[in-house]
C-alpha cells in the first residue's frame, strides 16, 4: 500500500466563483435529468439506456464534439461506448471516463450521474482547445452488476479495442460517484481494518485510487489536485485486490495494461444511499462536487500539456 502523503487543502472555502457558480448549475441540471427525469437505466430499462446516451450525445453534440458510437451487442440489444476525441500534437492519450448506466433497481443520481454530469462539463471545457497530447472523453455503458469486471463490461469492450488498435493511453481517469460529502465524524469507513488507523473518519474528502502499477500517474494527478483544489483529497495506490480499489472503469484498463485512477467519493463505504432506489439528485452535494471538477480541470490541462 502507498498513501500519498502531502498537503490536502484544510481550510476554509471560499464562495464559489460567478465561473463555478455557473459549473454547480450545470451539474446540479446534469444530475437532476440522468437520476431524476431519465432515472434507472440499464438493460433491463433498455428504452432509458438509449435515452442516457441520446443525451450524452445531445449535450457533447452541443458544445462542438463530433460523437464516435462504440457499439456491442449484449443481450440482443445494441449498447453503446460514446467517444469524443481531440486529437493533439502527440499521438499519447489522455482518457477521462465515467459510466452512464445505473445499477439494477436505483435511479443512480450519485452512482453514476454524479460522474456523468462531471463528464460532460468538463469536455465541454475542453472543446476546441489545443493540447499537446491527444484527449479523449468517454461514456461507458454496462459497469454495473452483472456485467461489471467481466469481458462484457461496457469499459472492458472499449480497451480491450483500444489494446488491438494499439491506442498509446497514457493516463485514464474513471470519474465514479463524486457527489456525496459529510463533515460528521465517524461518517467514513473503510474495507480493511487498519486503513482506519491511516486515512481520515471523516467522509469530506475526495479519494483519488490506483492500483500499484498507476502510482506515478496517481502521484502526478492528486500533487496537481492540490495545488488548485479547495476541497480536502486522499489518495493512494493500493493493491488491486482491497476491496473497492478496482470497483469501476479503470479496472478494464489496468487489464489491458493502461494506467488508471478512480476519482471518487468513495461510495461504498460512506454514502448511505449506494446502490438503492434513494439514490436521488437531493442527496448530493453539489458545491463540493463543483470544487471537484474545478481542480480536475487543471488536472486535465496539466496531462494534456507536459
Amino acid at each position: 500500500m502507498i498513501r500519498m502523503p502531502g498537503e490536502s487543502f484544510q481550510g476554509t472555502t471560499s464562495p464559489l466563483t460567478p465561473t463555478e457558480e455557473a459549473l454547480r448549475v450545470e451539474l446540479t441540471s446534469h444530475v437532476q435529468t440522468l437520476g431524476s427525469e431519465i432515472g434507472e437505466r440499464n438493460l433491463a430499462h433498455y428504452p432509458q439506456l438509449l435515452s442516457a446516451a441520446q443525451y450524452i450525445e445531445d449535450q457533447l453534440s452541443e458544445a462542438g464534439w463530433k460523437i464516435r458510437r462504440d457499439e456491442y451487442q449484449l443481450q440482443a440489444k445494441s449498447c453503446y461506448n460514446l467517444e469524443v476525441e481531440l486529437t493533439g500534437a502527440s499521438p499519447q492519450i489522455v482518457l477521462i471516463g465515467a459510466h452512464y448506466d445505473s445499477v439494477f433497481g436505483s435511479p443512480g443520481a450519485n452512482d453514476n450521474g454524479s460522474g456523468v454530469a462531471a463528464l460532460l462539463a468538463l469536455a465541454q471545457r475542453f472543446a476546441g482547445s489545443q493540447n499537446r497530447k491527444t484527449l479523449r472523453f468517454v461514456a461507458f455503458v454496462n459497469e454495473e452488476p452483472q456485467y461489471f469486471q467481466t469481458s462484457q463490461m461496457g469499459s472492458y469492450v472499449y480497451a480491450d479495442r483500444c489494446r488491438k488498435r494499439g491506442d498509446q493511453i497514457d493516463a485514464m481517469i474513471s470519474l465514479e460517484t463524486i457527489g456525496y460529502y459529510s463533515s460528521q465524524p465517524g461518517s467514513q469507513h473503510y474495507p480493511l481494518s487498519g486503513l482506519n488507523l491511516i486515512y481520515p473518519g471523516t467522509g469530506n474528502f475526495i479519494g483519488f485510487v490506483g492500483n500499484v502499477g498507476s502510482r506515478a500517474l496517481l502521484r502526478e494527478v492528486i500533487g496537481k489536485f492540490r495545488r488548485h483544489a479547495q476541497i480536502p483529497s486522499e489518495g493512494g495506490a493500493l493493491p488491486a485486490a482491497v476491496p473497492g480499489v478496482g470497483w469501476s472503469d479503470q479496472w478494464s484498463f489496468w487489464e489491458h495494461g493502461y494506467p488508471g485512477i478512480m476519482v471518487t467519493d468513495t461510495a461504498p463505504f460512506r454514502y448511505p444511499y449506494y446502490h438503492s432506489v434513494d439514490d436521488t439528485p437531493d442527496k448530493l452535494d453539489y458545491e463540493s462536487m463543483t470544487r471537484v471538477v474545478a481542480g480536475l480541470e487543471k488536472v486535465i490541462r496539466h496531462l494534456a500539456n507536459p
